[in-house]
């Protein structure tokens, strides 16, 4: 796989370099006990602690308040966030940051708890109207002004890289888009990786989150290489997600090599510590991958099947809504996209196959998307995935409806390696209802 460093050299008036942003990051059995310490050097005396109901009276929470104890900082806890949140809970949760003037956040919990702190986050120190902040075309885009206060984000699912990302992403009830805010001011200060945290996940969590950190991993090889990526950008202008570069590409290449080897035995053991350990690492590099490359079409799809699905369960997640979980979503969408796109770069799609344990030997340029879709399509089979978008109760006559709703994701699906128009929406939706 020919990695990208010079390809700026074929393309006029392309961007010549690329930008890596990542938080300082401790990984280890244990580090959530360090969470005092850290907050102490970086001058928190008064910190608003973000997680969710489930969580805030759990170990992991109560480890990390000991820690604040210790060390003199003390803490006020919002517990109100919502699993896949909207624009709703992010701006109540800003209210409880500004109102409480903190000096400093610490968020315990998954992707939904840290991207609803880093929202908090901003708007308590930039307040603005809400769609000010939030990514184009659906809100302004505005840039973060300066800095915001320090965070500090703890993990405690396997997957989403969100600790180690500037991306906070939630819903607009009003259209039912997902959507998103993203700065290099809003990734995190510390993070703290402690793989302790996946002993008491569930399987179906390991499962889901471990396909979100597989699937950022993908989309930062295969994306459009960032000498390439449109209306290119320099200094402090560029964005934070540029497109395939050397640097994801490595990050992305070890991620996957990682969940090829441990996502199955992760979910079938849950005393299995090295496998629950290494998926917790994998998740950590895809987050900075993805970070500096950004998502493309597996995510961008994702969003309408997210948005549209109902009466749809899964257990270890709140049973009070329908909801189907993120990386769910995300690799229901994979197998027909890596078919859609591999002619646009055969060599890296082979590449991402070969990293994950598929045999490739026999695979040419003609066909390098085949592995690829097989090895995902043998993961989702033996760690219980649905068999296709059709398990959520889609079929021919909701194809519409998903090209629709994936519509407004112009900002990820502007990043895959073939340009997309609504057919091909369209095509993919309807190659990704059933796959055996």
């Amino acid at each position: 796989m020919r990695c990208c460093h010079a390809d700026f050299a074929l393309v006029q008036g392309s961007d010549r370099g690329f930008t890596v942003g990542m938080p300082t990051f401790t990984f280890g059995a244990g580090v959530l006990a360090e969470a005092g310490d850290n907050a102490r050097d970086l001058g928190m005396r008064r910190v608003g602690l973000f997680t969710d109901g489930r969580l805030v009276h759990g170990e992991h929470v109560a480890k990390v308040r000991a820690s604040l104890a210790a060390a003199g900082v003390a803490t006020e806890v919002y517990d109100a966030v919502k699993i896949e949140p909207d624009d709703v809970s992010f701006q109540d949760a800003a209210r409880f940051a500004a109102e409480g003037r903190f000096d400093g956040y610490v968020s315990v919990g998954g992707g939904s708890v840290m991207d609803t702190c880093k929202a908090a986050n901003l708007y308590a120190a930039h307040p603005a109207d809400f769609m000010a902040y939030v990514n184009p075309p659906i809100g302004e885009g505005r840039r973060v002004p300066a800095a915001v206060k320090p965070h500090i984000a703890c993990p405690t699912t396997s997957g989403t890289g969100s600790e180690t990302t500037g991306i906070a992403i939630f819903t607009l009830k009003a259209l039912n888009a997902k959507t998103g805010i993203i700065s290099r001011r809003l990734i995190p200060s510390i993070a703290l990786i402690d793989p302790d945290v996946t002993r008491s996940l569930p399987p179906a969590a390991i499962a889901a989150t471990g396909f979100d950190c597989m699937s950022h991993a993908l989309e930062s090889i295969t994306a459009r290489a960032f000498p390439r990526r449109l209306n290119p950008a320099h200094g402090a202008a560029r964005p934070v997600s540029q497109g395939a570069n050397a640097f994801s590409d490595m990050l992305a290449t070890e991620s996957l090599k990682l969940v090829g080897a441990f996502l199955e035995r992760a979910v079938r053991d849950a005393s299995d510590t090295e496998a629950r350990t290494e998926m917790m690492y994998a998740a950590m590099l895809s987050g900075i991958a993805f970070n500096a490359a950004g998502c493309h079409l597996p995510h961008g799809l994702s969003y309408a099947v997210s948005g549209l699905t109902r009466d749809w369960h899964v257990p270890g997640y709140p049973k009070e809504a329908s909801l189907v979980p993120h990386g769910m979503a995300v690799v229901l969408n994979n197998p027909s996209v890596w078919r859609h796109t591999a002619h646009a770069s055969p060599a890296r799609h082979l590449h991402c196959a070969h990293s994950l344990g598929a045999d490739v030997r026999d695979a040419g340029p003609g066909d390098a998307g085949e592995p690829l879709a097989g090895r995902v399509i043998a993961l989702m089979r033996s760690t219980g995935m649905p068999n296709g978008l059709s398990a959520l109760g889609f079929d021919d006559t909701h194809v519409d409806a998903l090209a629709t709703g994936a519509e407004p994701q112009y900002r990820v699906i502007k990043n895959a390696p073939v340009d997309i128009g609504r057919d091909d929406l369209k095509s993919l939706f309807r190659a990704a209802l059933r796959y055996w």
